[in-house]
């Protein structure tokens, strides 16, 4: 019988399954739907020595390196794409403080998918003469069995948690995808698929009769979400798909203050330790903000 138990929590409760330490995914892609609210809550509760393995990366993992807590990146990417670099975590490179594995960004997602297929190794054939291969010391070279052709073993990316931003789910864990959506929203699928701690934020917990209607647009499934939190406007500064665009006054005002690292400081006073949880945050942003950036689109 399926376990009809609800699943729901806070943001508090998700950073609780995220101890230090933890082997982490963070949904969402470049500067688009990432689980927002829970990145400020776990600056908030000083998480520490995190290693963030992800495809192509944004304001998320710049966010968590300028703030300390990140040990480790393994990932192809990490940039705010028409904002420019990501200043934090080029600082925290600089400084030593931050490890950084390189991989190629179809290798990135190819990690996940090893991962949610349960293999020990991604098999990759086209990266003789990258310095992929000179830097990354986890891939190991191979010889094909069938073929006798040059290949090398990719690991997979084995997160400890995964955690999303999804535009509706149920009490019981159940996330729906819209009916057009792109490739941050399918990879984020993947991810779920290969963890055992999947964190679920979404803007809005829908009903189990509102479920039932979009049956088909169910892409994660209850029994692999671990926890669910209704978390409005849960991926801002970043765009959802068919909800909100994202806020490049925010992303203005965030690459100005990070151009220092007492800007950068000023900044995560204001709107990281400053509001007391992510209800706090929205209100500091303002709501007239926050419905300017609206575009409603239907599952």
């Amino acid at each position: 019988m399926t376990d009809r138990t609800s699943k729901i929590g806070t943001i508090a409760d998700a950073v609780a399954l995220i101890p230090d330490g933890t082997r982490l995914a963070i949904g969402g892609f470049a500067i688009y739907q990432h689980p927002m609210a829970v990145v400020r809550e776990l600056i908030r509760a000083g998480r520490k020595d995190l290693t963030v393995v992800g495809t192509v990366n944004g304001n998320e993992v710049d966010l968590l390196a300028g703030a300390g807590c990140l040990a480790k990146v393994e990932t192809s990417y990490v940039g705010l794409e028409k904002f420019g670099l990501a200043p934090n975590f080029r600082r925290a490179i600089e400084r030593g403080t931050l490890e950084v594995v390189d991989y190629s960004e179809i290798l990135s997602f190819d990690r996940f998918r090893a991962s949610q297929e349960n293999l020990s190794f991604w098999p990759c054939d086209y990266l003789g003469g990258t310095d992929v291969l000179t830097h990354n010391k986890d891939i190991k070279p191979f010889t094909c069995p069938l073929t006798g052709r040059a290949m090398h073993a990719v690991p997979p990316a084995d997160p400890d948690v995964v955690v999303i931003h999804a535009v509706a789910a149920d009490r019981h864990g159940n996330v729906i995808l819209p009916q057009r959506h792109l490739l941050p929203q399918s990879l984020d699928v993947i991810m779920a698929r290969g963890c055992d701690t999947v964190i679920v934020t979404a803007e809005t917990i829908v009903s189990d009769a509102e479920i039932r209607r979009h049956a088909a647009q169910v892409q994660i499934p209850s029994y692999k979400t671990t926890l669910v939190v209704e978390a409005p406007w849960g991926a801002h500064p970043c765009s959802v798909l068919g909800r909100y665009r994202a806020d490049d006054a925010h992303f203005a005002e965030y690459i100005a203050a990070s151009a220092s690292a007492d800007g950068f400081q000023r900044y995560i006073d204001r709107y990281v330790h400053g509001p007391a949880d992510h209800m706090a945050y929205l209100a500091l942003v303002g709501i007239k903000q926050l419905t300017s950036l609206t575009e409603i689109d239907r599952l």
